[in-house]
């Protein structure tokens, strides 16, 4: 068997922290509400707040920035690195999702749109990840997509490779491509909280994860931020018309696994948020906070310092199974 490594040596980058962060509101008006003047400079102090707060992986995506603000995310984390001193710099996994868009056919589709991301992110590209399966309407795109990918590994271009909204059976799958030419796949990404659907094969996943060593990382932990909302606040205020129908329907129907985060949170003097987190962390998953102000840093970077005890997890867990009324699915999650 043939074993290759990607360029960039990410051996000598220090432990993926145990909770990273995501960007997908910069640049999205439509579920986050983004205003380009009003919001740059706050998510500049969240970026810095962030690093400060010792989360070195970052997560983004081609695709992240509704309409003209395409690739906004992308554009404005690349800023927002450049600025940053080097010693901080080096330290972080810089990770982006690349969309298999209709017209991105054949083995080379993908090639354009990497360089294109490494380009917004000022050079700093860590991590490549498939950002959906199309394996329910085009399977034989992904697979030309993934042998895409591992080319760009295999030429020194790309140093790890990633999926994202994959089921238990298409992971395997895509382990075995990857690893018939020794190129490992490092991370697995889902949506993944205590009111993420599919609650069964998200456990089946973690097994597969765990059997096959690769990373599993946690999207939407907090459920569109729904989860941090405390018990006696359900009030729908402020949120885009999108989020607000999802929060219309899921908070009364959250109301108990609520009230349990804010007993847990003010058992450890802490936020919900960072309870919702935690559980995901307690299922060996990483989650990526998706961060808007310096408070969302401050307290993502405050759950990383302590745990759930087996008993708050039991609780959690058996709440979220008596949970009927979950997060809408992925339209494009495989099985």
């Amino acid at each position: 068997m043939k074993v290759v490594t990607g360029s960039s040596d990410l051996s000598k980058v220090k432990k993926l922290t145990s909770i990273g962060f995501g960007t997908w509101a910069w640049g999205n008006k439509i579920l986050w509400g983004y205003l380009p003047d009003e919001k740059d400079y706050l998510l500049r102090n969240t970026f810095n707040e962030a690093i400060d707060q010792g989360l070195n992986f970052i997560d983004t995506a081609d695709s992240y920035g509704t309409g003209s603000l395409n690739g906004c995310s992308e554009k404005l984390l690349g800023k927002f690195l450049r600025k940053l001193p080097s010693s901080k710099c080096k330290n972080l996994i810089i990770a982006t999702k690349l969309a298999p868009y209709p017209w991105r056919l054949g083995r080379q589709a993908f090639k354009a749109a990497f360089h294109a991301s490494k380009e917004r992110l000022q050079g700093k590209l860590d991590r490549a990840q498939l950002h959906w399966s199309t394996s329910r309407y085009a399977p034989w795109q992904e697979v030309q997509l993934i042998d895409g990918l591992a080319d760009l590994y295999e030429s020194g271009a790309l140093p790890q490779i990633g999926i994202s909204n994959m089921g238990p059976n298409r992971l395997r799958w895509f382990y075995n491509r990857l690893k018939m030419r020794g190129i490992p796949l490092k991370s697995l990404q889902i949506q993944f909280s205590l009111l993420s659907p599919n609650p069964n094969k998200h456990l089946r996943v973690k097994e597969v994860c765990k059997e096959l060593d690769i990373e599993l990382l946690a999207y939407s932990p907090l459920a569109l931020g729904l989860l941090a909302i405390p018990p006696d606040k359900d009030k729908v205020i402020g949120k885009t018309f999108l989020r607000g129908n999802i929060f219309r329907r899921l908070l009364p129907a959250s109301m108990e696994i609520r009230k349990e985060l804010n007993k847990i949170a003010l058992d450890h003097e802490a936020s919900q948020a960072q309870v919702a987190l935690n559980w995901c962390r307690a299922h060996d998953a990483i989650p990526i906070a998706g961060l808007r102000n310096p408070k969302h840093a401050t307290d993502a970077g405050k759950a990383t310092q302590w745990k759930l005890n087996r008993k708050e997890k039991d609780v959690l867990d058996e709440l979220s199974k008596q949970c009927n009324i979950r997060m809408p699915d992925n339209p494009f999650q495989s099985d």
